[in-house]
């Protein structure tokens, strides 16, 4: 474990929210590569957990807690510094370290506005109840998020893609894992 930082468990509600990419400066600020578009999460939690990256040469094992003073957007990237990093040394050893918080310290969304670590693995259906299979991922256009749900047909894996708006997605029902949408299976 590098010094400073104190080992500690992996929240059992832990998403993966960015790495770490880099030392920033001389005073232990480090670079962030967020995995979304809108890294609200990265800058609610207080309390980063690390991992090591798995490509990265590991500079520490285990789950590390990391106190984040402060996070930012500065240049067009997300910048931190941390209590238990105080030098550009201790921000290097940080490189590549993946960084989870847990999904109860995410804001809260507005309505109609959802995560898209909340979609996975929901069940799609379209008006009449056919079932098309469950959200896989979630592909950014550009113009619009898509849905890319995934479904079984004559054995094989296959995929359908639904852009997820309002002309085609009916309701969102996280507590009953289902999405109603406007689409047929031969689409």
């Amino acid at each position: 474990m590098l010094p400073g930082l104190e080992p500690a468990e992996l929240p059992a509600d832990a998403i993966e929210v960015g790495r770490i990419l880099d030392a920033w400066g001389i005073k232990g600020w480090f670079k962030v590569l967020p995995h979304s578009a809108s890294p609200e999460a990265l800058f609610s939690s207080k309390r980063w957990y690390l991992l090591p990256s798995e490509k990265v040469a590991k500079t520490f094992t285990g789950t590390a807690l990391l106190r984040v003073r402060e996070a930012k957007e500065h240049s067009g990237t997300i910048v931190a510094s941390a209590r238990e990093v105080d030098d550009r040394e201790g921000a290097e050893a940080l490189k590549g370290a993946r960084i989870f918080v847990p999904r109860s310290s995410f804001p809260t969304a507005n309505k109609d506005e959802y995560y898209w670590v909340d979609l996975i693995g929901l069940d799609v259906l379209n008006r009449e109840g056919v079932a098309l299979g469950q959200v896989t991922e979630l592909l950014s256009t550009g113009a619009q998020t898509v849905l890319v749900i995934g479904y079984t047909q004559d054995g094989k894996a296959q995929e359908r893609m639904v852009p997820f708006v309002s002309a085609y997605v009916d309701n969102v029902d996280l507590p009953a894992r289902r999405i109603t949408v406007d689409w047929q299976p031969d689409y």
